[in-house]
């Protein structure tokens, strides 16, 4: 498991009806549904941006994918300087808990657009891999941008 120590951050967040909040999105430009998971992709979002350096304009979120015949959309891409995938992440809430399930979700997102790196969230745990010759090998921490 790789620990994420999150970074201060002055969110917008905005009440948009009773007990109901949306948060602006600043990769997507817009606001979005605060919901526990949205929460954990916000703030791994700046973790990456923040901590690790990773570029805002090599990010895509909640974009969507063909599975076959499904419709999905992955919670959050990084790209490569060539433009290419390269580390996919999928956020879940907090109180979710991170089992086989959501690997195998990350892993059927995987087949539809291949990358180098794997990593799954809940804000707590932070779990990821790296594509090896046959398999993914999990990784003690995330990797810089410049690998």
């Amino acid at each position: 498991m790789i620990k994420i120590y999150y970074p201060a951050h002055p969110f917008k967040i905005r009440e948009t009806e009773p007990k109901k909040e949306d948060i602006w999105d600043e990769l997507r430009k817009l606001w979005v549904r605060l919901t526990p998971e949205e929460w954990v992709r916000q703030n791994f979002i700046q973790y990456l941006l923040q901590v690790k350096k990773y570029p805002a304009s090599y990010m895509a979120v909640e974009k969507r994918i063909k599975l076959g015949e499904l419709n999905k959309r992955f919670d959050l891409m990084v790209f490569d300087k060539s433009a290419q995938p390269w580390m996919l992440v999928e956020c879940k809430a907090i109180k979710e808990k991170l089992d086989s399930r959501v690997l195998w979700q990350v892993l059927r997102y995987n087949m539809a657009i291949p990358v180098k790196f794997l990593v799954v969230t809940n804000g707590e745990e932070c779990h990821a891999f790296i594509k090896g010759l046959t398999d993914f090998e999990a990784i003690a921490t995330l990797p810089a941008y410049n690998e």
